[in-house]
């Protein structure tokens, strides 16, 4: 399996910050949560924890922008400057198992197509990508021909090679074989020493050991 280069890390703006105040959402008449504050800062990493349907991945999906919260705002800061709300995206990268890939593009068109829209980390090309991916055999594939676990692996790739200083993945290990789960972990160590990540999961082999948990469900005693 290839491994990534130790030494190709991100090099993203330090000073990077992701600040929650008083942030609740509500479905219907039921509150997921409530009163959420928290400042993520860059070069740490964060796991929202709790059980499925806990709120998790609604938590990430207010972070980066996808859904509206019910109350609260969230504010991104580059040395202490706000990113206004329409140029987030720009510093930011996803994996989730519900994120779509284009069933009609092959492997290596998915990828031109990503890191036309967001830089490719230092050092690497398409190409590279792909054999770090170790999916050399599926370059001219169609997606929608992919497996379950070659499609994870696709999704992590982008968002992992994308030189951005901020991270999302959601329950990141979904469909990963040992063998993959491995490489994710691999990747994960050495692409995002210098990150912002916020990584939601109910399995602390997901995260590493020094990632700072916030656990979603100690919110939920503030509804009412």
């Amino acid at each position: 399996m290839a491994q990534p280069t130790e030494k190709l890390v991100a090099e993203p703006a330090p000073t990077i910050r992701l600040i929650a105040r008083n942030l609740a959402k509500k479905f219907n008449t039921e509150w997921l949560f409530r009163d959420f504050n928290y400042t993520f800062g860059a070069a740490n990493t964060y796991a929202i924890t709790g059980p499925n349907g806990s709120g998790k991945s609604t938590l990430l999906q207010l972070l980066w922008g996808q859904l509206p919260p019910t109350a609260g705002t969230i504010q991104y800061e580059i040395q202490g400057k706000p990113i206004e709300a329409d140029a987030v995206f720009k510093h930011l990268a996803i994996a989730a198992p519900y994120m779509d890939l284009i069933d009609e593009f092959t492997l290596k068109e998915q990828l031109e197509f990503h890191f036309s829209l967001k830089p490719l980390m230092r050092d690497y090309t398409i190409t590279r990508v792909i054999h770090d991916l170790y999916l050399d055999e599926a370059t001219d594939k169609y997606i929608g021909n992919f497996s379950s676990g070659m499609k994870q692996r696709l999704k992590l790739g982008l968002a992992f090679y994308s030189d951005v200083p901020v991270v999302f993945l959601d329950e990141p290990g979904s469909n990963l074989d040992s063998r993959a789960f491995q490489w994710y972990c691999n990747l994960l160590h050495t692409t995002c020493k210098n990150r912002l990540v916020i990584i939601a999961s109910n399995n602390k082999n997901e995260y590493p050991e020094n990632a700072q948990e916030i656990s979603i469900t100690s919110y939920k005693s503030k509804t009412g």
